[in-house]
């Protein structure tokens, strides 16, 4: 069972930035993916961006593509999500998961971490 703790979350303003970012640990994460996922209050969880670990092959929902960018540090187990021109509808809590399959479906993903705070101000 892999654990998996998010760090980086906050308040920004409208327009700022911010690096969110996700350790693993517990076992190799060679031949899975990583995703990250965001619910805001009064909504479903959405997908926002997955990599593979092995190939570093990323995918990303149309509402982040260009701002968004998920990479991943083998050596130190942590896939990171930076996220740029952040908008007041990027506010949601967003949270790190590990699959064995690639996919953008979160009943996928096998191990989920706790979640970071995204606040982002108009």
């Amino acid at each position: 069972q892999v654990q998996l703790v998010e760090s980086g979350g906050g308040l920004v303003q409208a327009g700022g930035s911010l690096r969110l970012s996700c350790e693993a640990s517990g076992r190799t994460l060679s031949s899975y993916y990583m995703g990250w996922f965001r619910q805001a209050p009064g909504k479903e969880r959405e997908f926002v961006a997955a990599i593979s670990w092995d190939t570093g092959y990323s995918r990303y929902a149309d509402s982040v593509k260009g701002r968004f960018t998920i990479s991943r540090d083998n050596a130190k187990n942590t896939v990171y999500l930076h996220m740029n021109r952040l908008k007041p509808e990027d506010t949601a809590r967003y949270n790190c998961a590990v699959s064995s399959r690639w996919s953008e479906a979160e009943w996928l993903y096998e191990s989920w971490g706790q979640g970071t705070q995204v606040t982002v101000s108009s």
